[in-house]
C-alpha cells in the first residue's frame, strides 16, 4: 500500500458558490510568467511572451499578468486564484504552444483541486436542518404500529390508473346510467 496519500492535501469537492448563476467569474486572479532572458530552456516562454501575451491579456481582462525576468533560472508559471491558492508549474524546455495550453488549463481551474485527496465524495455549504431522508419520512404515523409484511404498506403511495382500470370504470358507469334510465322508464310507466 502506498503512503502517497499522506502528502496530499485533503478536503471536500468544492466549486465557487453560484459561479455562473448570474455570470461566470474566472477564478484565476493573476498569472506570473518567470523566465530567463538568455537561458535556452526559456526559449518557449520568451516566444510566448513576444507573440501571444498581448492577445491573451486582451482576451482576458480580468486576469492580471506579471512578467518577471530572472537570471539563470528555469521558466515558471505561477497562477493565483480567488480562493487564495497558488498553482506553480515548471515550463522547462516547453514550446510556446505547450505554454499556452498550460495557461488555458490554469485559467479553467479553481486552484489545486486536482491534487486534492477527497475526504468524502460530496459536500454541501448549506446542510439541511431537517435531517437525513428515510423511507418512513412521509408515511402516516399509523404505519408505526402496523404488523409487517402488510399488503397495504406494500402499495406505492400514488399510482396512476391503468387503461384496464379506466375501461372497467367506464363500463360500470355505463351500466349504472343504463340501470337508472331503465328505473326512470319503469317509474314513468307506473305513474301513468
Amino acid at each position: 500500500m502506498s503512503n502517497s496519500h499522506l502528502f496530499l492535501k485533503s478536503g471536500f469537492p468544492r466549486a465557487p458558490l453560484q459561479n455562473g448563476l448570474g455570470r461566470y467569474v474566472c477564478q484565476l486572479q493573476r498569472i506570473t510568467l518567470k523566465f530567463c532572458k538568455n537561458n535556452g530552456s526559456s526559449r518557449g516562454m520568451r516566444d510566448f511572451i513576444e507573440n501571444h501575451l498581448l492577445d491573451f491579456a486582451k482576451e482576458n481582462p480580468g486576469i492580471v499578468v506579471y512578467v518577471k525576468p530572472r537570471r539563470h533560472r528555469t521558466p515558471v508559471l505561477v497562477g493565483e486564484y480567488l480562493n487564495g491558492e497558488r498553482e506553480w508549474m515548471s515550463c522547462r524546455n516547453s514550446t510556446q504552444e505547450e505554454i499556452s495550453k498550460w495557461i488555458d488549463l490554469l485559467k479553467t481551474q479553481n486552484g489545486s483541486s486536482s491534487s486534492l485527496r477527497l475526504r468524502k465524495m460530496w459536500h454541501t455549504e448549506v446542510p439541511s436542518i431537517q435531517g437525513p431522508w428515510t423511507p418512513f419520512l412521509l408515511r402516516s404515523p399509523d404505519a408505526q404500529g402496523q404488523a409487517y409484511p402488510s399488503a397495504e404498506a406494500s402499495k406505492p403511495l400514488e399510482t396512476p390508473q391503468t387503461a384496464t382500470e379506466k375501461l372497467i370504470e367506464l363500463f360500470r358507469q355505463q351500466q349504472l346510467e343504463a340501470g337508472e334510465e331503465a328505473h326512470d322508464v319503469l317509474n314513468k310507466k307506473r305513474a301513468e
